[in-house]
């Protein structure tokens, strides 16, 4: 890639709202993102029917299937999305939980599709993405690397991407050397970073090992209710990545040394020469 790939992942910090993702969306645009990322669920073919039964207080009910069903947008609610993404002029996309969210995001056309680390070895699934055509991401959160080999085999993705799954995630367990592990391991392949952690920094230090892509939870309040909020990045934080982000892109070189012309003078005026 030409240059780093920086997604917001708003995963579920929009609370079911269409007002607050479109919020989400703005904050991400100003940030200088180039895309946003949702999760996508058939609520009935991802959790059991105990587990929607179980009681949870939420905004949306008292159950736990109240609290994930009010968290899903129709796809009236995704032509809302599309058209704000479109007019405000950034992509989006999302991760799939089960092959009917697979179908339904491919329907929209996005550029490329992300495999949760979650379900890195649910083949069904895998196979379902794979069948899509479009470019695949994939997340390897909580995974051996046979696991990966495998996955990266069935799915052969664009991108494979470093993760830790805790939220958020103990920064002494990141891993960032994991990327040149993934460099030397997937020639040909871009490698990227998903960051859980409540620092903007890591997503940085991995762009400076190699990475291509790299995604970071937003939120427009950390404080906010919700199970992802507190490992997400708040607009300044975000803005402050991005701006980093393209300075080491700007900073970097080609690796060649050269006198530059604007050394030109100080060379002239300070360099000695002894015989």
């Amino acid at each position: 890639m030409s240059r780093v790939y920086v997604i917001a992942e708003l995963g579920i910090n929009h609370q079911g709202s269409l007002d607050m993702a479109k919020r989400l969306i703005d904050a991400a645009k100003q940030a200088g993102a180039d895309a946003v990322k949702f999760q996508k669920r058939t609520v009935e073919a991802v959790y059991s029917a105990e587990e929607l039964a179980r009681p949870r207080e939420s905004v949306f009910g008292s159950t736990n299937g109240d609290l994930k069903r009010g968290l899903e947008f129709s796809w009236q609610d995704y032509e809302e999305i599309d058209a704000y993404c479109r007019a405000v002029v950034i992509q989006w996309s999302g991760s799939a939980w089960d092959v009917a969210s697979v179908e339904f995001l491919a329907a929209w056309g996005v550029p490329w599709l992300k495999v949760p680390s979650a379900l890195l070895t649910d083949l069904g699934l895998l196979a379902a993405y794979r069948e899509t055509g479009i470019p695949l991401w994939v997340s390897t959160g909580m995974s051996t690397m046979d696991e990966i080999d495998a996955a990266v085999q069935m799915t052969s993705p664009a991108v494979v991407m470093q993760c830790h799954a805790a939220y958020p995630s103990p920064i002494e367990e990141v891993g960032l050397r994991v990327i040149q592990t993934f460099q030397a391991r997937y020639p040909g392949v871009s490698i990227g970073y998903s960051s859980h952690t409540v620092s903007p920094w890591p997503c940085l230090m991995a762009v400076c090992l190699g990475a291509e892509v790299v995604e970071a939870h937003l939120t427009l309040d950390r404080s906010l209710w919700g199970s992802d909020q507190s490992a997400s990045l708040e607009p300044a934080a975000f803005g402050k990545l991005v701006e980093e982000i393209r300075t080491f892109e700007r900073a970097k070189g080609d690796g060649v040394k050269r006198v530059w012309p604007s050394e030109e003078a100080a060379r002239a005026k300070l360099r000695k020469v002894t015989a």
